[in-house]
């Protein structure tokens, strides 16, 4: 699975990754913070990535995640714009969600300050018009109930049966295809925390 790196988005070359000895969170200590961030941020939806499917249903990795490409990306949608900040400057993941959700935090903190300025603290992580089709994965034009077949009203056992179903027939080793399998992840993750 190829992690999907905002357009316009250098990378960083490999061999000048550096390991970053000040952080010592775990990655999932760092993810739980990551995700707190986002919900105080209060936007309208929000996504991380990494390049496996070692991941939450928000997208956040696991604890024990570990890809061959350690970048991460935070997307969300705030009032029908969109946003991604990335990092890939260490060759840890947990280095680069950790630097990610400092940067959130600062820039979230700046944004609580009674200062005024020209523009939203965030408007770096503004992505442009183009990439609107990159949204934040669970910003779909089709709601999660229609995604997995049920009501919107579904019990959770319905959901998970259907996402069960859904799940064998979009995966990518059955012949599937691994966005519409994403897109079935997402929508049970809507559907359970909702």
């Amino acid at each position: 699975m190829n992690l999907d790196w905002p357009a316009g988005f250098e990378r960083t070359p490999a061999v000048e990754r550096e390991r970053n000895s000040h952080f010592e969170a775990t990655l999932g200590a760092t993810t739980k913070e990551l995700a707190t961030e986002m919900d105080r941020m209060d936007v309208d939806e929000w996504r991380g990535e990494i390049a496996n499917a070692h991941s939450k249903s928000n997208g956040l990795p696991l604890h024990n995640a570990n890809p061959d490409d350690p970048g991460f990306v935070m997307r969300w949608v705030d009032d029908g714009e969109q946003f991604a900040v990335a990092c890939d400057a260490s060759p840890r993941l947990r280095d680069n969600v950790r630097y990610v959700l400092k940067w959130v935090n600062e820039t979230r903190m700046r944004s609580q300050r009674p200062v005024q300025t020209g523009d939203s603290e965030f408007a770096a992580a503004r992505l442009p018009p183009a990439d609107d089709d990159a949204v934040a994965g669970t910003a779909t034009s089709q709601p999660a109930h229609e995604v997995l077949g049920v009501a919107p009203d579904a019990p959770e056992n319905v959901i998970e049966s259907a996402a069960r179903a859904r799940k064998a027939e979009t995966h990518p080793d059955n012949g599937g295809d691994s966005d519409e399998f994403q897109r079935v992840v997402e929508a049970e993750g809507v559907m359970l925390d909702g």
